[in-house]
């Protein structure tokens, strides 16, 4: 494909890895985004996302991505991608975020734009809110601009399946557009691209991807407690049932679900499917379950503490991370922020430390978070984190009890110097 100048509506952690993705294939790319501090940052050549693949690749884009808060620049573009957020709110999806990115792209939307919404939507949402805000403009979808979805598809922190790496799915709402998204995405995209028939499907995709794993995260959660009781350990099992070579994939218990997919996009499938008439009850029940184990973590610290004669009220605890997952610095609906505020709830001495969150940390280093502490409690597996919690180092805390909620660290080793552990599930 010749090069094309590609807008990307929203600069976060889906559409800034996309924007240098298009700059690195040879597209001109202009960036929509209100935040002033992060537009400074991205046209400096600086990463405003806490990422080691954008920090690395940002500075070697400089006045490649043109990042601005003035729609007009988006009048030049061939390619319109919006990326903005859909979060769900008290369990509802909210939908105001891509209203008024449409709202806006219809006072400056020209003739044969192609504009491809990559925020996770509902079925039908293209078709019964998108299309008739862009239409708005005075142009018609299908004939004077084409309009489609490719549901994003991005892991933050994933060296191996960087955003060129992964398979992405698309549908237009006519011929035309989805030959054009087509050509698009393979001129940036180094796997295949899977065209589906309608776009209802594709919109369905991304949530039935996430919603598959919160299921199955909270098929090992409940086992977890249900192993819990019966002293067997989980993770031991995994490793036994993984050795099937087909018809069951591992999946590993915790304290819950976070990031802005997850604990959202089931949502999405049953709001819309209760708008059908349908009503989701595995799927509500899997969201009851992931949204239960921050209690459940705070519950094993009780008890665990209690057979140490140590009272949880007034008990000194290092809470050890805070992002959603490892070796990111974000701490979207991260069940470590629940697991804390019940903490605190409690009446425990916290101290927070997240390396890669000193503004969601009391205290400014890891010695200082373990230093007196009771329990050591492990809420994200860093790696820094992982390499410093040496069974000997934890000795030398004097802690007297390891909480390992991701179950990363040395079980048996921690055990050996006479310390009590408990994992999630073991």
């Amino acid at each position: 494909m010749a090069e094309k100048t590609v807008a990307v509506v929203g600069l976060g952690y889906v559409g800034l890895p996309l924007a240098c993705l298009c700059a690195k294939r040879g597209h001109d790319v202009i960036g929509l985004e209100k935040d002033s501090k992060k537009i400074a940052l991205v046209n400096s050549g600086k990463s405003p996302i806490k990422d080691s693949v954008l920090e690395e690749q940002l500075p070697s884009l400089e006045g490649k991505i043109k990042a601005t808060s003035d729609a007009k620049e988006l009048k030049q573009a061939d390619v319109i991608l919006v990326c903005v957020p859909t979060p769900a709110i008290q369990n509802k999806p909210d939908l105001s975020f891509v209203e008024s990115a449409c709202k806006e792209l219809a006072t400056v939307l020209q003739k044969n734009q192609l504009v491809v919404i990559e925020s996770t939507v509902y079925p039908g949402t293209v078709e019964t809110i998108v299309k008739p805000l862009l239409e708005k403009s005075g142009l018609k979808a299908g004939k004077d601009f084409f309009l489609g979805h490719c549901p994003e598809r991005i892991d933050p922190g994933n060296r191996r399946f960087t955003i060129e790496k992964i398979p992405r799915v698309l549908a237009c709402l006519s011929k035309e557009g989805t030959e054009k998204a087509k050509a698009f995405y393979q001129s940036i995209i180094g796997a295949p691209i899977v065209v589906l028939s309608s776009v209802k499907s594709a919109e369905a995709v991304k949530v039935v991807e996430n919603t598959f794993r919160d299921v199955n995260i909270a098929f090992v959660n409940e086992l977890a407690k249900s192993f819990d009781k019966m002293g067997i350990d989980l993770l031991e099992v995994i490793k036994g049932a993984s050795t099937k070579p087909f018809g069951y994939i591992p999946f590993y218990p915790g304290p819950g679900v976070g990031g802005h997919c997850i604990p959202q996009d089931p949502y999405y499938l049953i709001e819309r499917a209760r708008q059908s008439g349908f009503k989701h009850r595995f799927l509500s029940l899997a969201r009851e379950i992931n949204k239960s184990m921050p209690l459940y973590v705070v519950s094993l610290v009780e008890s665990e503490l209690e057979e140490l004669g140590i009272k949880i009220a007034g008990a000194k605890i290092a809470a050890l991370g805070v992002s959603y997952k490892p070796d990111v610095d974000d701490p979207r609906e991260s069940p470590a922020l629940k697991v804390i505020a019940v903490l605190k709830e409690k009446g425990t001495k916290l101290s927070i430390f997240d390396p890669l969150l000193p503004s969601h940390s009391n205290v400014s280093s890891l010695e200082e978070a373990v230093e007196g502490a009771d329990c050591i409690l492990l809420l994200t597996h860093h790696s820094s984190l992982l390499k410093s919690l040496s069974p000997s180092y934890i000795k030398k805390t004097g802690a007297k009890l390891v909480v390992d909620t991701r179950n990363s660290l040395d079980k048996e080793g921690i055990i050996k110097e006479g310390i009590s552990y408990k994992g999630i599930g073991r």
